[in-house]
């Protein structure tokens, strides 16, 4: 009976391995998918304007 629930726990848990999965729960394709809506937003999206500080006046004195 042991050996049969032993069996029984290998088995169950080397089919829960999935080889096309990456870290986060997506396959390779999913992640490279993503990878490349990325790389799309970051490239359309306009330079973020630098503020030139405003010129100090002049001391008076």
């Amino acid at each position: 009976m042991r050996r049969m629930i032993a069996l029984s726990l290998v088995l169950t848990l080397a089919a829960c391995g999935d080889d096309n999965r990456t870290a986060g729960g997506v396959t390779k394709a999913e992640a490279e998918a993503l990878d490349k809506a990325a790389a799309r937003l970051d490239s359309a999206r306009p330079p973020v304007p630098t503020e030139q500080p405003a010129p100090s006046p002049a001391p008076s004195g």
